[in-house]
């Protein structure tokens, strides 16, 4: 749960920032490869991590442009990228206008149960954490390369001068 929304605010910046790097390595034609019937495809976890901003923070009151989560997924990185920032952008300009430490004590309902604003803002940054890692997963299984986040990729490990890891 956060405490204060400058922390809020500081961790976004950094997932929106990794997010995107993610998803600039994607591919169109990455989009609607299917690996399983098991198991989404990049564009339908791209565009969930997308819709889900705007689901989730809306029903706290929010009010910033987003777009629908049933909405069609795109059949271009791009437009994904597009949504995502303006998503991503407007939800932490609304938290800076207008939320301030006291107000991540309100209570919401969120799907049946009453999460403080706090929280509701954590689950959307580990909600995202959550389905950019499965993203990861399928863009190795795709040959797309996949970005360090929290420390060095496979690949980024020879740039660095270091064996890779297993």
């Amino acid at each position: 749960m956060y405490h204060k929304t400058t922390d809020f605010i500081s961790d976004w910046t950094y997932e929106y920032q990794s997010t995107l790097k993610v998803f600039n390595n994607l591919t169109d034609e990455s989009l609607t490869k299917k690996i399983d019937e098991n198991v989404r495809t990049a564009g339908r976890l791209a565009w969930h991590i997308t819709t889900s901003i705007g689901e989730m923070a809306h029903r706290t009151g929010l009010t910033f442009n987003t777009v629908d989560s049933n909405s069609a997924i795109p059949s271009t990185v791009n437009e994904i990228v597009r949504v995502y920032k303006e998503a991503s952008e407007n939800l932490l300009f609304e938290i800076k206008e207008n939320w301030n430490d006291e107000t991540l004590l309100v209570e919401d309902d969120m799907y049946g149960e009453k999460w403080k604003r706090g929280t509701t803002l954590a689950v959307i940054v580990n909600h995202q954490i959550h389905h950019r890692a499965q993203l990861t997963v399928v863009m190795r299984l795709l040959g797309l390369k996949v970005p360090g986040i929290y420390g060095p990729a496979k690949e980024e490990w020879e740039q660095i001068g270091i064996p890779a890891q297993d």
